[in-house]
């Protein structure tokens, strides 16, 4: 019982952060309203018993991806989003039915066929978080360390073309 109302607490702050996201005019707000979002979602996979995934998704995602985010926005100086008075046409017509689309297929597949009734294992990356661990350590570490340095070339790219600029 108190884990389904912190499942509820925890994706209401989840759908709220998303709508906040949505109607921040101003990218460092919209930018924060990610970080609650990815913060909730942890909460969530800590409350489903995967403790690895939610660590992961603070360490990575609201750390390190969103200091990227918020290091970009301070560099490309973005202001405030300009609105025109009528929005996106565009969204309304394509947007309203793709959403009442969506909703009715996830309706549709939940009702159809209800929760799983097998576990899913997704490749080879199941276990403990020591199996894991010892897998991106070991047998991935060069993939591993080229990403790291792809990340860092990239961010020295940033700040060249953000200085060209001046």
């Amino acid at each position: 019982m108190l884990e389904t109302v912190l499942f509820l607490i925890f994706a209401a702050i989840c759908v709220g952060g998303a709508i906040n996201l949505l109607a921040q005019k101003h990218p460092i707000s919209s930018a924060l309203s990610l970080i609650v979002v990815m913060g909730s979602l942890a909460m969530v996979y800590l409350l489903l018993g995967a403790e690895f995934v939610a660590a992961v998704q603070i360490i990575i995602y609201a750390g390190a991806i969103m200091v990227l985010f918020v290091f970009v926005i301070m560099l490309l100086n973005a202001g405030e989003e300009e609105r025109s008075a009528t929005g996106s046409r565009v969204a309304m017509v394509l947007g309203v039915p793709g959403l009442l689309a969506a909703a009715v297929t996830t309706g549709w597949v939940l009702t159809r066929h209800g929760p799983a009734s097998t576990p899913v294992v997704l490749g080879e990356f199941h276990g403990s978080a020591h199996a894991i661990g010892r897998l991106l350590f070991h047998e991935f570490l060069l993939p591993f360390e080229v990403t790291s340095v792809l990340i860092l070339v990239a961010i020295m790219g940033a700040v060249v073309l953000a200085r060209r600029g001046e």
